[in-house]
């Protein structure tokens, strides 16, 4: 449920209202067909995973269906926050700035 979330497929928040995500879907198909390199991935809590225009379609589909709309939408809301290689690579490095200080390890 979190690899091929519609919300995440679709790059949408879980509020999304449903003219939004068909607009959505459209312009995400039609960068597809001209191979816009941005929207070949899309990122989920286990990382950047391919997106196709069939799973785009298959989002869509299953956002109309409100149960399966109800279930993406719970997934999506609870789900952690996306990995990112932007975070620092040595565990040693704090991710807050400030907080050895707080701690009083620091200067």
């Amino acid at each position: 449920m979190l690899e091929d979330n519609p919300f995440f497929v679709l790059g949408l928040p879980a509020d999304t209202s449903r003219i939004e995500i068909e607009r959505e879907a459209q312009k995400l198909l039609g960068m597809l067909e001209l191979g816009f390199a941005d929207t070949k991935t899309y990122q989920t809590p286990l990382g950047a995973r391919p997106r196709t225009p069939e799973l785009v379609r298959a989002a869509v589909a299953a956002l109309r269906d409100p149960y399966r709309r109800l279930i993406a939408e719970l997934w999506a809301r609870h789900a952690p926050a996306p990995t990112t290689a932007e975070r620092a690579t040595d565990p040693a490095e704090p991710s807050h700035p400030g907080l050895r200080r707080s701690l009083g390890w620091g200067p």
